[in-house]
């Protein structure tokens, strides 16, 4: 069973470190606005005050050529007590790039809040492999920055879990949902993308009341992990709910159909507790993944493994937080889920 360390939560004044730990775009001149309208939001909204690492605003080319500066950031970020929380700029393709620099004792021995998604899957596993719970949710340049204003669904999850020592509690989906892209341009700073209603969670499968620590991250990401030592042991998924996401990537139903039973040959599929899966990035696929994840569980002798899907977490925007390792609970009953553990202490 997984057990994590937890992080202490914030308070308003504290200090939170800016890293960019995959795509440089923070540093990008085009796009600059969106990375300082990302920070004042932080600042404004938040109360807190935030710091770059030496190498967060570096052109891309540069955070690209040198991912032991990044993983440099990152560690020191960590060491640096007087910064309480880690927020990614953006995702990307190739922060497993950092692995060779990382010291794993370092982060143990300093907890603290790490949140991003995506390509900070690895960020993720990093911390999960130190023993540190972090929070799959929100980065600067999307969720802060987001056109016109940050949407109160992820404001009132980033309060919920990173700033209270209670019970996350019952997450409801976001009542509406958008994967549009808008290019990112002064010109349309202000205009808001266009959301459409949502519905309740789909129960694909299953029955009963389940609960288990929570694993996951990015499907796409977490391929390219598989085989890397960074990818989590069969047995850290025992009793587990697994939280899965897509990008824009939008990978096809057959790929995800070969990594899911990939999950299955490798023996944790029967482990698990149950799955969360959040809507597809923008919908798409949306039909064709319920039924490839009930044949490929069915392949496993797992038809009745509860699935709960249709979640606000992900590429889709608004979003709640994850924290890894927490308690989380599946009532395939009634079709919800939450978080019966604090996030942070």
């Amino acid at each position: 069973m997984l057990k994590l360390l937890q992080p202490a939560r914030l308070q308003k004044g504290d200090k939170v470190a800016t890293v960019s730990l995959s795509w440089g775009a923070a540093g990008d001149e085009e796009i600059r606005w969106r990375y300082e309208q990302g920070k004042r939001r932080i600042e404004e909204v938040f109360g807190l005050e935030v710091v770059e690492m030496p190498h967060t605003l570096s052109p891309p080319d540069e955070v690209y050529r040198h991912p032991e500066k990044r993983a440099a950031d990152f560690m020191a970020a960590f060491a640096d007590p007087s910064i309480k929380a880690i927020i990614s700029c953006i995702g990307g393709n190739d922060s497993i790039r950092m692995l060779p620099y990382i010291d794993f004792e370092l982060i143990r021995a300093n907890p603290k809040i790490f949140t991003g998604y995506s390509d900070s899957t690895v960020a993720h596993l990093i911390c999960l492999k130190a023993g540190l719970s972090s929070f799959y949710g929100v980065s600067v340049l999307n969720d802060f920055a987001e056109n016109g204003r940050m949407h109160p669904y992820t404001a009132k999850w980033i309060e919920t879990v990173l700033f209270s020592g209670t019970p996350v509690g019952p997450i409801p989906v976001a009542p509406e949902w958008t994967g549009e892209w808008l290019e990112w341009t002064v010109a349309n700073k202000e205009k808001r993308r266009t959301y459409k209603p949502n519905h309740d969670y789909e129960v694909v499968q299953g029955e009963g009341v389940v609960q288990g620590p929570l694993i996951g991250g990015c499907f796409e990401v977490l391929e390219i992990l598989k085989g890397t030592p960074l990818f989590p042991a069969p047995s850290q998924f025992d009793g587990a709910i697994l939280f899965l996401e897509t990008s824009e990537v939008h990978a096809p139903e057959w790929l995800l159909e070969d990594g899911l039973r990939q999950y299955g040959v490798c023996g944790i599929l029967e482990r698990l507790s149950g799955i969360l899966f959040a809507k597809p990035q923008n919908g798409r696929f949306y039909k064709e993944y319920k039924h490839v994840i009930k044949k490929v569980l069915a392949e496993f002798n797992c038809g009745q493994l509860p699935v709960l899907y249709n979640a606000s977490f992900g590429h889709n925007e608004p979003k709640c937080l994850l924290p890894y390792g927490a308690r989380g609970e599946i009532n395939a009953n009634n079709g919800t889920f939450a978080i019966l553990e604090p996030g942070v202490r």
